[in-house]
């Protein structure tokens, strides 16, 4: 009774606190209404969709023939099936990368983290566009070398490879941070009792490390049920979820049914994030000793790290081989019959396709501040405020991770149709999908960033007599500059990237690189759509250079004013003071 009083009280000075600061809940309540209309309303939308006919009313008529299809339920069990392979493949190879990269000696670390890396900054579409150049039936490996020439690339295997090679940065990435938390002290207590090497993984690094693993794993299945781009590419006549939801709604005029199968893809996609947040959230295999540990030598035996190196280096040929495929293909007349240089296929990209990348530049220019400091935003809100609903936010704002890109571009057709949110065919509604799609990454960054910064600064920012806004705009803001940075690059890829969230809402005026390049694929114009690819990878690095730029510019320490050194002095001893369980000084 008596914590339910406490309960009630806080929630009270929290409220009267805020009704203090009155553009501090102007934002809460404007954060608010962004994600109902640009998240929720599209989900409602297409369950509405979903369960409706075609005169409006409730019907199950559609999950019913979708059930009763057999070839819709091999669909569904398709993409299951694809998503766990990819999921334990990708998790292998990730946990491969980090396990050398973070645990060992091997040489060449800063070149195995970019081959890391760089699947995550490339446009969709490379990897399937160069297996088709090395093994299709035009192939260099298959007919040039092997002079196989009935040889059939399209279909799971494919796609398999592909995918795996496309989201085991993923896991990487996951997984690093997870090893590299490991404290070497644990592993060297067991080696100095005798333990092999072999043993202490089993033992140890393997357990402390798996909640990393099923992290990565979860994850990655959800990208690869997500995936539209290989699938609609590569796929041949193995059907999954996403681009038979695209088949149904462009090819059959089908919303209502397409919706359902976007809302079967919703799913397993959202299950598996949940599930992944109440495993990272309940499970903890922290190793921490209370006690300075100095720094100690690393993995460096033979027999461990040059097969590492040499799985590693493997693959990262394999990736390199992939990527100079695409490009050679760019710069041949006819891939498989001329191999003549040319620079023809950049012309026409120039001449027929320059609109989409200025589009898609321009859009994703807008959408990457917007999204990253919107994401900065929401991560101060609901790590440093405390209101009624903020766990409601925290949710809701991380939702669109787990919501397939297909699912959200049919909430936002269904959402934006008619007024008095008509904004089909215009570039506000895909800045907004660019900007609602991408931005969990930017708020979990600035999150984890913000979880390492004492509240301390903050609050003697505020005694000092400075409101939320100022001491979000001076002291947290700039504190978050990595956070924000890496927000940027990433919505201004992703939305550079993008092909499933904005399949259906490109229009003529509004059309983008990546709806350009799937036409070209459709249409078997292959060195066409190479020549595409590579423009946008050296647009993206380009832009992540000048993003680096413009952000230390804006966030660089300002000239100090007379006086400034002494207050900011006074500032940083006032945040120092420690700080009594009471809350008074000590």
């Amino acid at each position: 009774m008596a914590e339910k009083r406490l309960t009630h009280l806080s929630g009270r000075n929290d409220m009267a606190m805020l009704l203090r600061q009155p553009l501090l809940l102007c934002t809460i309540g404007i954060v608010f209404l962004l994600l109902f209309i640009f998240v929720l309303l599209p989900i409602f939308n297409v369950v509405k969709l979903g369960a409706t006919g075609g005169d409006g009313r409730f019907s199950l008529g559609n999950i019913i023939a979708i059930l009763g299809s057999s070839a819709e339920r091999t669909t569904f069990f398709n993409s299951l099936k694809l998503g766990l392979i990819v999921a334990i493949i990708a998790t292998i190879m990730g946990y491969l990368f980090a396990f050398a990269i973070t645990r060992t000696e091997m040489k060449g670390k800063r070149f195995f983290k970019a081959i890391a890396t760089l699947p995550i900054i490339s446009p969709p579409f490379i990897l399937s566009l160069s297996i088709i150049f090395l093994f299709g039936r035009q192939g260099l490996i298959t007919r040039g070398l092997l002079g196989i020439r009935t040889f059939d690339v399209y279909g799971i295997h494919s796609l398999i490879v592909v995918q795996s090679l496309s989201f085991f940065p993923v896991a990487y990435l996951t997984l690093s941070g997870i090893l590299e938390s490991i404290d070497d002290s644990v592993e060297d207590a067991a080696y100095s009792l005798g333990a092999s090497r072999g043993h202490i993984f089993r033992t140890v690094t393997l357990p402390l490390s798996l909640p990393g693993i099923i992290s990565a794993m979860l994850l990655v299945f959800i990208q690869s049920m997500e995936d539209f781009s290989n699938p609609a590419v590569i796929a041949g006549s193995f059907s999954t979820l996403s681009v038979e939801a695209y088949r149904i709604i462009t090819g059959m005029y089908d919303l209502h049914r397409g919706s359902m199968m976007a809302l079967i893809l919703l799913l397993p996609t959202v299950a598996a994030y949940l599930l992944q947040k109440y495993w990272m959230r309940k499970k903890s295999f922290v190793t921490v000793t209370g006690k300075p540990t100095q720094k100690r030598r690393k993995l460096h035996e033979k027999h461990i790290v040059y097969p590492l190196f040499a799985a590693c280096s493997l693959i990262a040929a394999f990736i390199i081989l992939l990527y100079g495929t695409a490009l050679t293909g760019a710069l041949v007349k006819t891939w498989g019959v001329n191999y003549q240089f040319t620079l023809s296929h950049f012309a026409f990209v120039l001449s027929m396709g320059s609109d989409g990348l200025v589009n898609s530049i321009k859009l994703a220019a807008i959408a990457a501040p917007l999204g990253g400091i919107l994401g900065m935003i929401i991560a101060y809100l609901t790590v440093r405020v405390r209101f009624y609903g903020r766990r409601f936010m925290e949710v809701v704002s991380l939702l669109t991770f787990a919501i397939p890109g297909t699912v959200l571009g049919i909430g936002y057709v269904a959402s934006f149709n008619q007024r008095p949110l008509l904004l089909t065919g215009t570039a506000f509604i895909l800045i907004a999908a660019f900007v609602f799609r991408n931005m969990p990454v930017a708020i979990e960054s600035g999150a984890a960033t913000l979880l390492q910064i004492d509240k301390s600064i903050e609050e003697a920012s505020s005694i000092s007599g400075a409101s939320s806004a100022y001491s979000f705009r001076r002291i947290t803001l700039p504190l978050l500059r990595n956070a924000f940075f890496s927000g940027l690059v990433y919505s201004f890829v992703r939305a550079v990237t993008a092909v499933s969230a904005i399949i259906f809402l490109v229009s003529p005026r509004w059309s983008l690189a990546t709806s350009k390049i799937f036409s070209l694929f459709e249409a078997s114009r292959y060195s066409d759509a190479a020549a595409y690819v590579t423009m946008m990878i050296v647009i993206i690095l380009a832009a992540i250079g000048l993003i680096n730029l413009i952000v230390k510019i804006l966030l660089a320490p300002r000239a100090k004013a007379p006086g400034a050194e002494e207050r900011q002095k006074a500032v940083l001893a006032l945040a120092m003071t420690p700080v009594s369980e009471s809350g008074g000084s000590t």
